[in-house]
């Protein structure tokens, strides 16, 4: 195994001029790529295919349409809606909204549009028309005439205007094939601007407006990277203080992201803006893989002071713990793409291949670039000895006396104090609640201009949140029967209602089609409330469910029945979408179905659609997935490792501190308040390639000090911790220089959480892979430690470098003995 990675080694750097001209040119061609990348929301690629929740919403669009924007015009006055100017407002907007590209034009409502309508019984039955005609009402007559029509309209009055008649809606969908969410935030916004004056609040909700306002922060978020790159820039400047060293890994991880980036974009494979954090840490493995390479480098250029041997001869030892670690960052990333959202798995693939993209650039291009670049004159700064100074002599003193606290007498202290530390976070991360802990969206600052948005509208109206109960036809074709005015829909309607508005968790309230058909039955009847409630038989019901259709287009009822009245849905409307409401409100509506049954004579029931039934499904994923991808992360990385160390104990010494990263991680979200979903999950999977990272590449020096520290286990560790160590504290702390900032710069409270999970993963592994790891290793003393064949081994024959160079041995201020890399 070293002869074929000597000669490999040997090949790169004999025919560097071709091998760099190979790399120039893929690098060309992935750049020309880069035109092509496309960076955009695919709502429906964020639902999971296989959960029944999303498929009932595919099948049924209409109901509970998730792409819709809620506008709401209140008077900051305390004054109530009727009145001209007001009233002008709501009609220029609505017909404003409605040349919005992408907008479906059957899916637009407010008390100006024919579908808010109201209802009087004439001599010759039920005429139901809009509650304005064709002019905004201006005259004191037409005012009142229009407070009255909508006292006649049950929906105009619970749904479009609030109890106290200061505040109306206007509600619009879109079409998701033609919805350009950064184009539709921009007219929408410009809209609601122009009409917002100091009578007027304007507020704007609803899934297409949040992602409209990711899109208009991520600007913001490029600018946020370009600081958090500058800070590494500089890091890497006062920590290396050489050409050789600053260089390197920025070259080596801008090559990998245009790699990245070019091959999505020739795939033309769209990239999710909200996951477009998880790149910045692929550039922070691949800093950490170039740091822990040049370090590597130079200390073999310390011994060799010659480029091109010292070049070859770390290709030829970190070849192996090189791979193998960027090897676990390509499987966490990977086994991403099990879960069943198409947009983790284009996002498992543009991430996975850059991860892979890391082997060539991070391993041989980095080798090619180090026989160029000048030799560094600070040297003996860096890893010269007893001549160590600035940081690098800090760092070691430090990383010293961290050695001490896990080999010897003290290192059974230490597991006393690590031991309950970890059961304690192992227990508070099992806390951790899935799904939306606050009322609108998580993704923002509480204080948001859209999260002020679902709070004001919910203040004044049912909620912008329902769950669909979906009564689905058996036969949707029939002429005969129109399921959705049939007896049997009316009975079990009802029977839902009542169960749901009487349980623990009521919705604010709930809407039905039979409840227009009771409203029309009560008007037919004469006008009493004592006639509402329907005579429970098919001639009734059918009579009632003819009259309120009659002469009316059907498109005015799609909320609650579609376009041939056979499929309805009992809607039911809460104030948030906080985990605690979305399980309560399931709960109430299975239990509601459960009671009357899923099979009827002409309709079956679906549970359920809407957007709390949707979020549901997003977080069933994580309920699903999270230990499952976790699991398979471990189980491949296990086998990789007791492959390369020859010995299960060592892997089981490698995901020890890597699976106490992951409950500590957890228990860290915690107590901050974040919660698991779709996007942190992603970042939590990832953190395990991260911790396994930074073990493999202790665990390979130690195995290698072993021998060359006359088998003695403490010396081992504290050589590995005082070299390899180095790199690894560097990593994580340049790393979390660069990505704190996030928490105060970002408008996006995703994006602050991130980053501090992001920082949070680099302490925590760089903490459990400095002190669990060692003490690990100093507890059991594995027998594979003592091995001198392993193919991860970071050892190399300098004497035969030395002796190829015409070089006396312990030329150098290292000698063998001292120098075990």
């Amino acid at each position: 195994m070293d002869n074929f990675r000597a000669k490999i080694a040997r090949w790169v750097i004999n025919y560097r001029a071709a091998v760099g001209l190979f790399f120039i040119a893929i690098t060309t061609f992935f750049a020309m790529g880069m035109a092509h990348v496309d960076i955009r929301t695919i709502f429906a690629d964020l639902l999971p295919a296989d959960d029944p929740f999303v498929q009932t919403y595919a099948d049924h669009p209409n109901f509970g349409n998730p792409l819709t924007v809620t506008i709401m015009i209140k008077r900051s006055d305390g004054q109530k809606i009727y009145n001209a100017e007001t009233l002008r407002k709501v009609w220029d907007l609505t017909r404003a909204v409605d040349l919005i590209n992408g907008v479906d034009h059957d899916r637009i409502i407010s008390i100006t549009t024919e579908k808010a309508n109201y209802a009087e019984a004439t001599p010759f039955g039920i005429e139901m028309q809009p509650l304005m005609g064709d002019h905004v009402p201006t005259s004191p007559e037409e005012l009142a005439d229009l407070q009255r029509k909508v006292e006649l309209s049950p929906m105009a009055r619970t749904y479009l205007i609030s109890g106290d008649e200061t505040a109306t809606l206007l509600r619009v969908s879109f079409h998701e094939r033609q919805l350009d969410y950064g184009k539709v935030f921009e007219a929408l916004r410009k809209l609601t601007s122009e009409a917002q004056d100091d009578k007027h609040t304007i507020r704007l909700v609803g899934q297409p407006v949040l992602t409209g306002w990711v899109y208009e922060l991520q600007h913001q978020t490029y600018i946020i990277f370009a600081v958090t790159l500058a800070l590494l820039i500089l890091a890497l400047i006062f920590y290396m203080r050489n050409v050789t060293g600053v260089t390197v890994p920025i070259i080596c991880s801008l090559v990998a992201a245009i790699w990245g980036f070019g091959f999505v974009g020739w795939l033309q494979s769209p990239i999710e803006p909200l996951l477009m954090v998880v790149p910045l840490l692929l550039v922070a493995r691949s800093f950490s893989h170039c740091i822990q390479y040049t370090e590597r480098y130079y200390e073999i250029y310390g011994h060799l002071r010659d480029r091109l041997k010292a070049s070859e001869a770390t290709l030829s030892c970190m070849m192996a713990p090189s791979v193998l670690g960027i090897m676990t960052d390509i499987i966490a990333i990977f086994v991403i793409g099990i879960a069943p959202i198409p947009a983790m798995q284009r996002f498992a693939l543009f991430c996975g291949m850059w991860a892979v993209w890391l082997i060539p650039t991070g391993v041989i291009m980095i080798s090619i670039l180090l026989c160029y670049l000048p030799a560094p004159k600070n040297i003996d700064a860096i890893v010269g000895g007893e001549k160590e100074k600035g940081i690098h002599k800090l760092q070691k003193d430090l990383l010293g006396k961290m050695a001490g606290l896990v080999h010897g007498k003290t290192a059974r202290i230490t597991a006393l104090i690590v031991a309950p530390l970890s059961l304690l976070g192992i227990y508070i991360s099992f806390q951790i609640a899935i799904g939306n802990p606050v009322e609108g969206s998580n993704l923002l600052w509480q204080d948001s201009e859209f999260n002020v948005g679902v709070k004001d509208i919910n203040d004044h109206f049912p909620g912008v949140n329902s769950l669909e109960i979906i009564f689905e036809s058996k036969d949707p074709d029939s002429q005969q029967i129109r399921a959705a005015r049939t007896e049997e829909v009316y009975r079990l309607s009802h029977a839902i209602q009542r169960s749901v508005e009487n349980s623990d968790h009521p919705p604010r309230i709930s809407r039905s089609f039979p409840d227009i058909m009771e409203e029309g039955n009560r008007l037919y009847s004469g006008g009493h409330p004592a006639w509402l409630p329907l005579d429970p038989n098919d001639r009734a019901v059918s009579a009632a469910g003819t009259a309120v259709a009659f002469g009316q287009n059907p498109l005015n009822f799609s909320d609650m029945v579609d376009f041939h009245y056979q499929h309805s849905t009992v809607s039911l409307f809460y104030r948030d979408n906080k985990q605690d409401t979305v399980n309560g409100a399931l709960k109430v509506a299975k239990e509601a179905v459960d009671s009357i049954g899923l099979d009827h004579q002409y309709t079956r029931i679906r549970l359920a659609s809407g957007t709390i039934a949707l979020q549901e499904a997003m977080n069933s994923v994580v309920h699903r997935y999270h230990w499952i991808l976790v699991g398979l992360c471990c189980v491949a990385i296990f086998i990789i490792a007791t492959y390369a160390y020859r010995s299960f104990i060592a892997a089981l010494i490698l995901l020890i501190p890597t699976l106490l990263s992951n409950f500590l991680l957890l228990a860290t979200m915690h107590m901050m308040g974040i919660g698991l979903d779709i996007n942190s999950v992603m970042v939590t999977v990832l953190g395990v390639g991260v911790g396994i990272d930074y073990g493999i590449y202790l665990l390979s020096r130690i195995c290698e000090e072993y021998s060359h520290q006359g088998e003695d286990w403490g010396r081992a560790i504290t050589e590995a911790m005082t070299t390899t160590g180095k790199a690894i504290m560097f990593t994580a702390t340049i790393m979390l220089i660069g990505i704190l900032p996030w928490y105060f710069l970002s408008d996006l409270k995703f994006m602050a959480d991130m980053g501090l999970l992001l920082a949070a993963i680099m302490l925590i592994n760089m903490v459990l892979a400095l002190i669990v790891l060692p003490l690990l290793v100093w507890l059991i003393k594995p027998r594979f430690v003592t091995r001198t064949d392993l193919m991860v081994g970071e050892g190399i024959d300098l004497e035969a470098f030395k002796a190829s160079m015409g070089e006396p041995s312990g030329k150098g201020p290292f000698n063998e003995a001292s120098l075990s890399k």
